[in-house]
């Protein structure tokens, strides 16, 4: 029976895929681990591993073809068996042709599954969500299923809570998935798709300058992506904005000494503070800890600190994971290693999803304060302006003190105005008592 290979959903916020290259060509030979294609999406350009085993027989989306997630990119036939020349999407209204290795003949299309948007870009949209599937989804890894079945899965959009195992003591296997593919099991756990609102688009229309003064950048996935999900958020979350200043000189001394005391063994910035004390902070007060949901609020036990990275062509957020319970040196090795991996396009999924609070920083570009954009499903942002000298007024007297201005973007439904006032007094605490973020 001829396979499918679909445009696999490569990060929870992607919905749709640019070929950037193909690694096999028809009639090659495919083997399980082997990498078949790369594919751009809205972080990275990631590498599409076979999973089924055969030859590959057709491709029917070409290098630098913009595929939906879901839809077929091309056909994998075993030698001598009958697979379409053309892939016809349902609804077209075409009838496809198919051969046998050379001896065309007339069949029907097989009808492409439905293939459902990932919970997370569900409540981004705010389209209605069956809570106790996507929770079950949520909590797959429990489920017992072989690693190639999860992978087959994931690719297929299916839900592994909905499947009954027949392999050894009710474990999940590569037949049962796709099984449930064909009857439209899904990750909200029905045949039925949720569909994101709709975003009004920007006219497309000639733009109104002389072609000769401007240069004509093609938007890549990622920025694509960027534009939608901030429109989202402004659309949709209620933004409200809450300032405070910080005193600086206590921490700026005591990263100074640190330093020093260091011998090169590490080098700490002003951000490693930030973070280390943004994370005490969200113990602290963990009601500012939390993600909004049609059907629950989510109040996070641990945290998972999101970090805007600028890259070439955009952003990304990777994420120090239990930052509360990390001690400086090695949240600040990690952010290390986190950017470089980001910079160079080489973060895994699981290193820039999950994230429960983020944090923005533009103090090392001479910026003293801005309003940052709140990062669905996390609940608010931190924008962190540069450290400079001002005049202050002290016991009657003006000083002068090295002070930042920290500025906290909220999502109303979720972190109100008395929860952000209270975690940005605690956070100013952890700032200026820096040495309660080295216990």
């Amino acid at each position: 029976m001829p396979i499918d290979i679909f445009m696999t959903q490569l990060s929870p916020t992607m919905t749709e895929g640019k070929i950037a290259r193909w690694l096999k060509k028809e009639g090659d030979t495919l083997e399980s681990g082997e990498v078949m294609l790369e594919v751009e999406t809205d972080k990275a350009t990631m590498e599409v591993e076979v999973i089924d085993e055969g030859i590959l027989h057709k491709i029917i989306a070409p290098e630098g073809a913009l595929v939906k997630v879901g839809e077929a990119i091309g056909v994998i036939a075993e030698d001598g068996e009958e697979v379409p020349i053309d892939y016809v999407p349902e609804g077209s209204g075409q009838e496809p042709i198919v051969e046998t290795h050379g001896t065309p003949a007339a069949v029907e299309a097989e009808p492409t599954p439905s293939v459902v948007p990932a919970p997370s870009e569900v409540v981004a949209a705010q389209a209605p969500v069956d809570t106790a599937a996507v929770e079950r989804a949520a909590n797959d890894k429990r489920i017992k299923a072989s690693p190639l079945a999860r992978r087959l899965a994931k690719q297929k959009g299916v839900n592994l809570a909905a499947i009954t195992g027949t392999g050894p003591r009710g474990r999940i296997v590569k037949a049962d998935v796709e099984k449930a593919a064909k009857r439209g099991i899904s990750l909200g756990g029905s045949s039925q798709s949720f569909v994101p609102t709709a975003i009004r688009p920007l006219p497309t229309g000639p733009m109104p300058y002389h072609a000769d003064e401007y240069d004509a950048i093609e938007n890549s996935m990622m920025r694509k992506a960027i534009a939608r999900r901030l429109t989202e958020s402004k659309q949709q979350v209620p933004h409200f904005y809450l300032s405070l200043d910080v005193e600086m000189d206590r921490l700026m001394d005591l990263r100074a000494q640190l330093n020093k005391s260091a011998d090169g063994a590490f080098k700490l910035s002003v951000n490693d503070f930030i973070v280390k004390a943004v994370s005490k902070a969200l113990v602290d007060v963990p009601a500012a800890n939390a993600s909004w949901a049609d059907s629950h609020t989510y109040q996070h036990k641990h945290a998972h600190i999101s970090i805007a990275v600028a890259i070439e062509g955009g952003l990304i957020t990777p994420i120090v994971r239990f930052a509360e319970q990390k001690g400086i040196v090695d949240i600040s090795n990690e952010i290390k290693e986190l950017a470089g991996k980001a910079r160079a396009g080489e973060l895994k999924p699981e290193e820039y999803t999950g994230g429960t609070f983020s944090i923005s920083n533009l103090g090392m570009y001479g910026i003293k304060q801005f309003q940052a954009i709140v990062n669905p499903p996390e609940g608010a942002i931190l924008a962190v302006g540069g450290t400079e000298e001002r005049a202050v007024a002290e016991n009657g007297h003006v000083v002068v003190k090295k002070m930042m201005t920290l500025t906290l973007s909220c999502d109303h439904r979720v972190v109100d105005g008395a929860v952000g006032a209270e975690y940005l007094n605690a956070l100013k605490k952890h700032i200026e008592c820096p040495a309660s973020v080295l216990i």
